[in-house]
């Protein structure tokens, strides 16, 4: 009678092939360290090290030595900069103007987005294509090239436009009192109307098309489709878009800036927050007022987004 040999066993659970979980798990945390390591440099050096920066400077201040005529140096002052902000009328004038300025011009700029977003959704795939392309130009174009384009447009002495209207009889004029804002306004939206189109009109194609059949099959027409379905369903990406507006706004300055050189009587330097800071800075050499001017512009701007996000979903909901 033969003997039956069992198979030697294999050792699964030698120390050399045991991990444990912890270990595992510290592994995968390097491993998306250094996944995530080149976002961190770059946040680190563009956000972190530039506020750190910002605050340190906003802290101190400059003075000159024995009665004004001696040299200059810088001292720690605390929070006198920002003290002396909050009792600065002209930072805060300039806050207000661009607020309601901005009022203005985004639910103008949205609006034609939304309309432009909404024509775009009833044609065809090819159409639609290229007019979004057409659209887009506008966006994609840098934005000192824009304003140099209406600046062009707008001057005085070279403006086709006036020799339009001149040959008509009529006379224009794009800066001035209102004129001022509208002309600002008008470069605004045309650069602003094809990205906030995009956006709104890649929101609509997600939207199931059973909704629309449905709707037509009650009787529905196309401007009631568009008002009780689609508007509705996008509210989302109007408040992200009219958010994202909001912050350039407040941060508005190369258009400003640039529309200037040909208008310094109606735009003045503290015409925008952004502007009185670049004066302030590099104009009158106050850095530390306009480190301190920029940290409480970041502030607003961060609080009034987030009001504006919470109070439109809040209302949308």
């Amino acid at each position: 009678m033969s003997t039956l040999t069992r198979p030697a066993k294999v050792a699964t659970d030698s120390p050399a092939r045991r991990t444990s979980p912890r270990r595992t798990g510290r592994r995968g945390a390097y491993k998306g360290l250094l996944f995530m390591l080149p976002f961190l440099i770059g946040f680190l050096l563009t956000y972190v090290v530039p506020i750190g920066y910002a605050l340190n400077q906003s802290l101190h201040e400059k003075k000159s030595s024995g009665i004004g005529f001696g040299p200059t140096r810088t001292v720690f002052a605390g929070f006198a900069n920002f003290a002396s902000i909050l009792a600065d009328g002209t930072f805060w004038a300039g806050m207000l103007r661009t607020l309601l300025f901005g009022a203005a011009q985004i639910t103008v700029m949205l609006g034609i987005s939304l309309l432009l977003a909404l024509l775009l959704d009833g044609i065809s795939a090819r159409a639609v294509r290229f007019f979004r392309a057409g659209l887009l130009i506008p966006y994609v174009i840098p934005g000192v090239v824009s304003t140099l384009i209406w600046l062009f447009l707008y001057s005085p002495t070279a403006s086709p436009l006036l020799d339009i209207a001149d040959k008509a009889g009529t006379s224009i004029t794009f800066f001035g009192g209102l004129n001022t804002y509208l002309s600002l306004g008008n470069l605004l939206t045309w650069q602003g109307i094809g990205f906030n189109m995009i956006l709104i009109s890649a929101s609509l194609q997600a939207l199931p098309r059973e909704l629309y059949e449905a709707a037509r099959l009650d009787g529905a027409k196309e401007w009631r489709i568009a008002w009780s379905i689609k508007v509705p369903n996008i509210t989302g990406i109007l408040v992200l878009t009219g958010m994202f507006s909001l912050i350039g706004r407040l941060q508005l300055f190369t258009e400003p800036l640039f529309l200037r050189y040909v208008a310094p009587e109606s735009i003045s330097t503290d015409f925008t927050p952004m502007l009185e800071i670049f004066d302030r800075a590099f104009k009158t050499g106050d850095y530390q007022y306009a480190a301190a001017e920029s940290l409480v512009l970041a502030v607003v701007t961060g609080i009034l987004a987030f009001v504006f996000y919470r109070v439109t979903n809040r209302k949308m909901a």
